[in-house]
């Protein structure tokens, strides 16, 4: 398949590689970027270009998708942080009792 050729692509896929550009380019990414990135993160979770049908592929892998896009810790304050720490660390101990 020749580069930037997308007719192997399902339409699913290429809804998904949209979604993800769309998302990069929300956060402030280069257009060029978001596409390039987009697909390379289609391409990892699916396996690359693949018509649809019964038994045609594998599971895909969406660790991927997880990875961009927090800022949840950035925009709390110091308090915030450690309160959420020290809750986090009082339910483990508390789980832990009940093992």
């Amino acid at each position: 398949m020749a580069r930037g050729d997308k007719s192997k692509y399902s339409d699913k896929q290429k809804r998904m590689a949209g979604h993800i550009e769309q998302g990069y380019e929300k956060r402030g990414g280069d257009k060029n970027d978001a596409e390039r990135i987009a697909w390379a993160t289609v391409n990892k979770e699916t396996g690359g270009g693949k018509k649809s049908g019964s038994g045609r592929g594998h599971k895909t892998d969406t660790s991927s998708s997880r990875k961009g896009g927090h800022k949840a810790a950035a925009s709390r304050t110091h308090a915030e942080r450690s309160a959420a720490a020290k809750k986090g660390w009082a339910t483990r101990r508390r789980n832990a009792a009940k093992s």
